[in-house]
């Protein structure tokens, strides 16, 4: 790179497969491939009736509008435009030896004389690479004085200068965390070592912005690894009331994605999924699902994974099939309609509700959309063997033999997701 010049790479699924240009609004289609909205619209417009990508045939034409990619497309243009406005010495990433060299200070100062620089210092550096988050996960005792630092606020009387640096420790801890390699020791040393860090992190959450509330939730499923840890986290300080509120439609869609990834790691213990269920949880669920604003592929995905959850109780069934059925029904209509492991999901739900509990409300809500053509389509298709077996259980319960029906039925003129 030459000090008057820019070069910038642009990440391939930045670009619409159409223009081949950075994509400025982009939409799914129901096969779960990402365009420009203006691209795709005129090929629809042009008369066609297919994917361009994969040249499948559309069962629908609606557009889901993908607000994560989005929203990476503007970080990544943003910090490109902050690249272009700087010297290009003001670029470098630092080296480990100036990190270690920083890390060494840290030790030193500790809460006397801590810099925040040099922590943010430290961000940057983990932000560049994997190599780089290794580096310093395996840095043992600086991952300890980062844990430490979460267990030094009083939220009365701390500063917020203070407060600003245990922030950029709890950014760098999330930012690492995939690197450390005794998942269980670090939970432990958050939430078992006589000092109370998680309410840090917790009021991290309930404050933060948007990125530091993304943080905060990554942390907090990464510190789910048994009953104990799972259930200690669900019931403090009303974290479930915030995380509810952080899976809104008004909510940033990274946001949403990473509090159901938290959602999903806490809800296996029976204790945690009958609170989440007296919260409303499937309600929300159920909302999101229906909202065509929010319910991107990975949504779909980590919101079905949370039903399917919480059908294994009878409180969780009672509420998949209240009402008038509307959560049920909306778990039929995506059957073969988002991703493999969407289908997978619903597919476990039904079969809970319909075979393994034979819930009187459920079989009605099947059998008003359609869903029995469905499963006999789904049989047809390369479907796991997991799956095919519960397909066969539900074929039981609604008394229907697939070789009759599916012979009566035009499946030339039937799309089948493959699987």
């Amino acid at each position: 790179m030459r000090k008057d010049d820019l070069y910038i790479t642009v990440p391939s699924f930045f670009r619409c497969p159409i223009s081949l240009d950075v994509m400025k609004s982009p939409v799914s289609l129901c096969t779960g491939v990402t365009y420009d909205r203006a691209s795709i619209q005129r090929w629809l417009d042009g008369g066609n009736n297919t994917c361009p990508a994969t040249m499948q045939i559309l069962q629908n034409k609606d557009f889901i509008p993908n607000r994560t990619l989005q929203r990476l497309i503007e970080i990544w243009s943003d910090s490109v435009r902050r690249r272009a406005s700087v010297e290009p010495s003001e670029l470098a990433a630092p080296t480990r030896d100036e990190i270690a060299d920083a890390i060494d200070r840290v030790k030193v100062e500790k809460e006397e004389r801590f810099d925040r620089e040099v922590l943010a210092k430290i961000l940057r550096f983990a932000r560049e690479s994997d190599d780089n988050r290794g580096f310093l996960a395996g840095k043992d005792d600086f991952v300890r004085l980062l844990v430490d630092l979460m267990s030094q606020v009083d939220f009365k009387t701390t500063s917020a200068a203070k407060l600003l640096i245990v922030q950029e420790a709890v950014k760098i801890l999330s930012m690492i965390r995939s690197k450390i390699s005794d998942r269980r020791r670090f939970s432990n040393l958050v939430l078992n070592n006589g000092r109370d860090r998680l309410s840090t992190i917790v009021y991290f959450f309930k404050t933060g912005n948007v990125e530091l509330k993304i943080d905060c939730a990554g942390l907090l499923e990464f510190i789910a690894v048994d009953s104990e840890s799972k259930v200690l986290i669900a019931e403090r300080d009303g974290l479930v009331v915030e995380l509810m509120k952080s899976i809104s439609r008004d909510s940033d869609s990274s946001l949403i994605e990473a509090t159901l990834s938290c959602l999903i790691a806490i809800s296996s213990p029976r204790r945690v999924k009958l609170n989440l269920i007296r919260e409303k949880l499937i309600k929300d669920l159920t909302k999101l699902l229906t909202d065509p604003t929010t319910s991107s592929v990975s949504v779909t995905e980590k919101s079905l994974k949370l039903l399917e959850s919480l059908a294994s109780t009878k409180e969780g069934r009672s509420e998949i099939c209240g009402g008038d059925g509307e959560c049920l029904k909306t778990v039929v209509k995506k059957l073969m309609k988002v991703s493999t492991a969407a289908t997978e999901h619903a597919v476990t739900v039904l079969w809970s509700v319909s075979y393994l509990f034979k819930e009187e409300k459920a079989l009605e809500a099947v059998t008003s959309t359609n869903g029995v053509t469905k499963i006999l389509l789904l049989l047809q298709s390369n479907c796991s063997p997991a799956v095919r077996r519960m397909l066969t259980d539900l074929l039981k319960v609604f008394k229907v033999n697939s070789r009759s029906c599916l012979s009566a039925y035009d499946t030339k003129t039937t799309h089948i997701m493959p699987f």
